[in-house]
């Protein structure tokens, strides 16, 4: 059977060629661990050798980090509050946007905090991220947190317990809706912060 084009293949350059390769590995990235998004794989997904990937992302090794920091930059441009509106529906943005990229990518996101643990390519991206997503709350308004050394260690604390809470609802170790994990972490952040000495 044939196929024919209705015009003329446009011919990709070499980084649009990379960031297409990039793309879908962060597509497998949501329904598989690191571990099994190999070369092989997106060679295989992609329909091209083994050997154009290699000139593309040098190693393995890089081919996965790539594949990480491109995904962690999607969470974080997915979590960006909005610019309009108050500090809570902000904050409630932010954190609904976190909820469904890990409910998405759960897989890969698991795997890239299990590997963070252990691998230190993974641990500068993973802290990369976090530093980005804690940062912007202090950015959403100060009636909430204000901006001490106490409030940013709260606020990683928070961040880690959201985490953990986030995987643990999404792995059904909990009955809760997603809204009423909502309700939980956006009213917890407050309390937290209502908690510190004047």
């Amino acid at each position: 059977m044939s196929t024919t084009s209705s015009g003329p293949r446009t011919r990709m350059s070499p980084q649009q060629r990379r960031e297409q390769l990039l793309d879908l590995g962060v597509r497998l990235f949501a329904t598989r661990s690191l571990d099994e998004i190999s070369i092989d794989l997106l060679a295989q997904e992609a329909g091209i050798s083994r050997g154009l990937l290699y000139h593309y992302f040098g190693d393995k090794v890089a081919f996965r980090e790539a594949v990480v920091r491109r995904a962690a930059d999607d969470l974080v441009a997915q979590t960006e509050p909005p610019a309009e509106g108050d500090e809570i529906a902000k904050l409630l943005h932010s954190v609904a946007a976190y909820v469904d990229f890990v409910d998405a990518n759960y897989e890969g996101y698991l795997s890239l905090v299990r590997g963070a643990a252990s691998e230190p390519a993974l641990r500068a991206v993973y802290d990369d991220a976090f530093r980005a997503l804690g940062e912007r709350f202090f950015d959403i308004g100060s009636s909430i947190v204000p901006d001490t050394p106490a409030s940013r260690l709260l606020v990683r604390g928070w961040q880690a317990m959201t985490e953990e809470l986030v995987l643990a609802w999404k792995a059904g170790e909990t009955d809760l809706t997603r809204d009423q994990l909502l309700d939980l972490l956006v009213a917890s952040l407050p309390a937290l912060m209502g908690a510190l000495p004047a």
